[in-house]
């Protein structure tokens, strides 16, 4: 049960990796971000489909770039992850049978 948390807070974390790099480089292609975050482009290529499903990236011809949604998802970012271990700490805080 926890093991696929953890996958997904892994996921997240790379997805999040990807997401910032973008912003920070853009356009930039697969190969590009694969060199800078130091991830096979395999993983890198994956991530950029999920967030373009989800509308946090556009592909261009020169390479991948932000949207306003991503905008948006980074300024809340904190706040979104500190609810999220509130939630966790809840868990840790229930009476044990």
């Amino acid at each position: 049960m926890l093991k696929r948390v953890e996958t997904e807070i892994d996921l997240l974390r790379r997805h999040v990796d990807v997401i910032r790099t973008v912003v920070e480089h853009q356009p930039i292609g697969i190969m590009k971000l694969s060199e800078i975050l130091d991830m096979p482009p395999h993983r890198i290529r994956y991530s950029l489909r999920v967030l373009e499903n989800d509308g946090y990236i556009e592909a261009s011809s020169s390479g991948a770039i932000a949207t306003s949604t991503t905008i948006d998802l980074l300024e809340h970012l904190d706040e979104r992850i500190d609810a999220i271990v509130d939630m966790l700490e809840s868990i840790k805080q229930m009476k044990k049978p």
